[in-house]
C-alpha cells in the first residue's frame, strides 16, 4: 500500500512566526522538556522521516502559533511550495471572537485550510493555568462550532477524559461538525485504573457517529512508551471507533522527542490489524480531510 497520510504533525519555522512556547527557554510542558525541539523542523526533515515508510500526504495541524493566520499563511505557502507533497492544515481560531465570521473568511482564502483547532484540554496541570476547560460553558463556543460546520469546516478536538462527558454534551448540539478527536482523548493516567475510566467515558464520544479518532500523541503521557505500553490504547480505539473513523498522526516534531519515525510506525503497524491497515493509515485520512 502506497501512499499514506500522517494525519497529525507540525511544522514551523522560528523565523517566519513567532511561537512563545517555542521560545521560552526552561519551562518544562506537559509533554516533558521542549528544548530538544525548540528550533526550525520543515518540511524537508519531515519528509525525510515519514517518506521511507511509506507516507506522501499529510495534515498539519496549528501548533501554538502567536499569529494563528500568520501560521495558517506560513503553512499555505509550504505546500504551495511542495506540490509534489499533498497538505492540509488544520488552524487556530478563536470561536469564541466576536468577529468569527470575519476570522473564518480570511482562513477560508487558503485552500488548505480544512478545519479548527481550539485546544479544550491539554493535561490537568496546564489546564488549571490557562483555563482552557472553560470553553465548554461557553455560549460562543457553541455558537462557533456551529459556524463551523456550517462552513464545512471540521473540528480537531484536544481534551482529556475528565472532559469528555461535558463535550459529547455539547458536540451532541452539533450533528453535522465533523470532529477529530487528538491523542485518543488524551489518556493521561496509563495505571489500569486509569485506561479503565479512559476507556468508559470514551463511549460518550465514540456514540457520535461525526466523531473519529486519531491514533496520535500517545508518547506525551508514556515516554518511555513500547507496542505492548500502548497496546490497550490501540485496541480500545479501534473497538470502539471502527478502523473507518480511526486515523494514524505521528505528532512530530513533539512525539519526535520520544522516538524516531520508523519505530513508532512499526509500533502502529504491528498493532493495528492487517485489515484496517488501509483505512487507519490512509483512507479515514483522505476523506475525513478531503486530500
Amino acid at each position: 500500500m502506497t501512499g499514506l497520510i500522517d494525519a497529525h504533525h507540525h511544522l514551523w519555522d522560528l523565523n517566519a512566526v513567532k511561537y512563545p512556547w517555542l521560545m521560552a527557554k526552561g519551562v518544562e510542558r506537559f509533554f516533558g522538556d521542549p528544548s530538544p525541539i525548540q528550533r526550525n523542523f520543515l518540511i524537508d526533515e519531515f519528509r525525510a522521516d515519514a517518506t521511507p515508510e511509506g507516507f506522501a500526504a499529510s495534515v498539519h495541524i496549528q501548533v501554538g502559533a502567536e499569529d494563528g493566520l500568520a501560521e495558517a499563511r506560513w503553512v499555505q505557502q509550504v505546500a504551495e511550495n511542495s506540490p509534489d507533497w499533498p497538505l492540509a492544515q488544520v488552524v487556530f481560531c478563536d470561536l469564541t471572537a466576536d468577529d468569527l465570521p470575519k476570522r473564518l473568511d480570511a482562513y477560508q482564502r487558503l485552500t488548505t485550510v480544512r478545519g479548527v483547532r481550539q485546544i479544550v484540554g491539554r493535561a490537568p496541570g496546564e489546564d488549571a493555568q490557562t483555563g482552557t476547560n472553560a470553553l465548554l460553558d461557553d455560549p460562543r463556543f457553541l455558537f462557533g462550532l456551529r459556524e463551523a460546520a456550517s462552513r464545512g469546516l471540521s473540528f480537531d478536538l484536544q481534551l482529556i477524559p475528565e472532559l469528555m462527558e461535558k463535550t459529547a454534551g455539547v458536540l451532541e448540539q452539533v450533528p453535522d461538525l465533523k470532529v477529530a478527536l487528538c491523542h485518543a482523548g488524551s489518556a493521561h493516567d496509563r495505571s489500569r485504573e486509569g485506561l479503565e475510566n479512559w476507556a468508559d467515558t470514551l463511549k460518550c464520544l465514540s456514540a457520535l457517529p461525526n466523531v473519529s479518532c486519531k491514533l496520535s500523541g500517545l508518547g506525551m503521557f508514556d515516554h518511555h512508551w513500547s507496542t505492548q505500553s500502548i497496546r490497550p490504547i490501540v485496541d480500545e480505539v479501534l473497538s470502539q471507533f471502527g478502523a473507518d473513523r480511526v486515523m494514524f498522526g505521528s505528532n512530530f516534531p513533539v512525539d519526535k522527542l520520544y522516538s524516531d519515525y520508523a519505530t513508532l510506525v512499526a509500533a502502529f503497524r504491528n498493532l493495528v490489524p492487517k485489515a484496517a491497515h488501509s483505512a487507519v493509515f490512509k483512507n479515514s485520512a483522505a476523506r475525513f480531510y478531503a486530500l
